[in-house]
């Protein structure tokens, strides 16, 4: 690990994205609550805040932080039936959230995928990445800036 001793704390965000191409057949049946799994967004939804919660035992040499918020939203897209899915981590410390609002997004794609998967294997998650960051000695960075 990163030795971050000597560094400043400061009020440090990160929000992240994720898309979950489920086809029109997966998203009718999300969309109705129909899996038989049971609600997928709301337990994709929380599988990402516990995500985000467990990124420093997930990644090996990510510091473990005390998060202070995290946000996960599921949103449907009818147009490419698709879920949206935006993940945010908060902390005040010395070493930024960015892995713990990627690993929110992540966690949240894969369980959506597993609770549909008997519906389709053809579910895609694409598009995860990083949208903005504050704080630390870098200051603000947004993908959009």
């Amino acid at each position: 690990m990163v030795d971050v001793s000597s560094k400043q704390e400061s009020k440090r965000v990160a929000v992240a994205s994720c898309r979950v191409l489920l086809g029109p057949k997966v998203f009718n049946l999300v969309a109705s609550n129909q899996i038989a799994k049971g609600d997928v967004l709301t337990v994709a939804k929380i599988a990402g805040i516990n995500g985000a919660k467990q990124t420093g035992n997930l990644i090996p040499l990510c510091h473990n932080i005390g998060l202070t918020h995290v946000r996960v939203d599921l949103t449907l897209n009818e147009k490419d039936h698709s879920v949206e899915i935006e993940g945010e981590a908060a902390t005040t410390g010395k070493t930024g959230v960015e892995m713990e609002a990627m690993t929110a997004v992540t966690i949240a794609g894969l369980t959506i995928y597993d609770m549909c998967k008997a519906a389709s294997k053809e579910i895609c998650m694409t598009d995860i990445r990083l949208e903005l960051k504050t704080g630390g000695k870098s200051g603000y960075w947004s993908r959009t800036k």
